[in-house]
């Protein structure tokens, strides 16, 4: 056992399997004591069963780590609530939490339903939030915490999961007003965007040349949470395997002034294309080039 985590308590949620599995170990491997958090569902959501919750808890114990389980919807107010409050209930505090939890139901945005929207959005994004808005309102009052947000590449854009890539853009923005409105508090926000094999990675609808296991997302993980990061706050990193990036703030790249006159059609027409254009778009050059690759075959 390790001491990264030495007396601090985490919660995870999405802690069933894969990447979340590996945090929550990696967390109790390091000192930490663990919520562990999973609604037990598949893929798309459905089936829900809190056994493997229980089972991930029985590992952290087996291997002399401390852990309990919390098998709730943190798509809910009432689900996030509740992890935390087990956290308090059980070791008087919470320091991290760390929101893995995902499902996925893929349709082109043309055919997407209303059944496939909400409950990704509902999962990712607001179950991020409920997670969030309970923790914050604890490490307000203690003076600090680490918040720590499950993002993905996939906000750039998707071809057939327009709902998983929103969502994922919106925890960008959660967590950046996060950091902002707790700095003063003490608490830190950061979201990562794990390449990593796991059964919702291999639903990704092209190929991952940099990818690695849900261990190595973990060890970055608990970097954020201890002590060594305190001072880390309002960033995106990427964790693929060997590599480890950070993504740039939102920025303006050029701008123009309308002048006498203000803007008309035929204005913007004339003047914005020249001074001001498009910032290309990584993906869609991608999926061009396989597009052509496959047309060559």
């Amino acid at each position: 056992m390790g001491n990264f985590l030495a007396g601090k308590v985490v919660a995870v949620t999405g802690a069933g399997r894969g990447i979340g599995r590996a945090v929550a170990l990696a967390c109790a491997h390091e000192g930490a004591k663990v919520v562990v958090n999973d609604f037990g569902v598949a893929l798309d959501g459905a089936e829900p069963s809190s056994g493997i919750a229980d089972s991930v808890v029985k590992e952290i114990e087996a291997a002399g780590g401390v852990a309990t389980a919390v098998a709730d919807d943190v798509s809910t107010m009432a689900g996030g609530q509740r992890i935390v409050d087990t956290a308090l209930a059980q070791y008087g505090r919470i320091d991290g939490v760390v929101c893995v939890a995902g499902i996925l139901r893929e349709r082109m945005l043309f055919n997407m339903s209303e059944e496939e929207w909400d409950p990704v959005v509902a999962t990712h994004l607001k179950g991020t939030f409920t997670v969030f808005r309970a923790a914050a309102a604890v490490m307000r009052r203690q003076g600090s915490g680490t918040l720590v947000g499950f993002t993905s590449g996939n906000h750039q854009g998707s071809v057939s999961q327009a709902n998983y890539a929103s969502a994922k853009g919106g925890i960008i923005s959660l967590v950046r007003s996060a950091a902002l409105g707790l700095h003063k508090y003490g608490v830190t926000a950061n979201a990562v965007a794990p390449v990593a094999r796991t059964r919702m990675s291999a639903k990704v609808p092209m190929e991952l040349k940099e990818i690695g296991e849900p261990e190595d997302v973990a060890a970055f993980v608990v970097y954020l949470l201890s002590e060594r990061a305190r001072e880390v706050t309002g960033q995106v990193y990427t964790v693929a395997g060997p590599k480890i990036a950070v993504w740039a703030q939102p920025a303006e790249l050029r701008s123009v002034y309308a002048g006498e006159g203000g803007w008309t059609p035929e204005r913007v027409a004339e003047v914005v294309p020249g001074a001001v254009g498009v910032d290309p778009m990584p993906m869609l050059a991608q999926l061009e080039a396989m597009a052509e690759a496959a047309a060559k075959r």
